[in-house]
């Protein structure tokens, strides 16, 4: 397996003169930081991480991962960062955004689950701005993205795509708009078959951090490094 942490945007929403992943949490490590280490502490060694906004800033912090530039990362979003990392891959791929904060077992509950591609959820009533999620009858993801109107709840930016539907999955990335998001290819291969599984999260503490409101929750609620 392989990871990929998608870090290249401006991140306008939350207005912060670098990347928003070198957010320091109160007990002194960056979102970023914080992913990373999550990750290998669970067996995950081989990690990429897309950039393009003030790239130096994350390169210089981080010297011991693989990276992948986006130099369109000020008109694209997070469709075409993944596919600057994934075009050269095969393998089982974990992506997720860079500005997600969550505890560790939310990683290691996520990853103990061996069937199928998987996105990580929250059950919970979502705003216009969250990307959520619909399901059939057999558990399975028909639809997810900000659209989504009988939402189940949120995808909280944490997947895996498995080997097999790698090459699917890349193909769709490519065929998705400039502005969309990665999901957007996810839909594209549902729509093809492929079977996406939700993996129940909301146990758990998970935030996104998009606006400052979302980066006060963090503060209040990652207080140690092992939660």
């Amino acid at each position: 397996m392989k990871a990929i942490i998608l870090a290249a945007g401006i991140g306008s929403r939350l207005s912060r003169p670098f990347p928003k992943s070198l957010s320091v949490l109160p007990y002194g490590e960056t979102i970023l930081g914080r992913q990373i280490r999550i990750m290998r502490e669970l067996g995950v060694k081989e990690i990429f991480i897309v950039v393009g906004f003030k790239m130096t800033l994350i390169m210089e912090q981080f010297p011991d991962v693989f990276y992948k530039y986006n130099p369109d990362y000020y008109i694209t979003n997070t469709s075409k960062s993944l596919l600057q990392a994934v075009e050269q891959l095969d393998d089982d791929i974990l992506w997720l955004n860079g500005d997600v904060v969550f505890e560790k077992p939310v990683l290691k509950n996520f990853l103990a689950v061996k069937e199928h591609n998987l996105v990580c959820v929250d059950r919970k009533s979502c705003g216009e701005e969250e990307v959520k999620y619909s399901l059939n009858k057999d558990g399975f993801i028909t639809e997810i993205s900000k659209e989504v109107i009988e939402a189940e709840g949120e995808a909280v930016g944490i997947n895996l795509i498995r080997k097999a539907d790698l090459p699917a999955y890349t193909e769709a990335l490519r065929r998705c708009e400039d502005q969309d998001y990665f999901e957007k290819g996810l839909e594209f291969i549902i729509q093809d078959g492929a079977k996406v599984k939700p993996v129940d999260i909301s146990d758990h503490a998970c935030i996104e951090v998009d606006f400052e409101e979302d980066w006060i929750s963090a503060q209040k609620k990652f207080l140690k490094p092992d939660q």
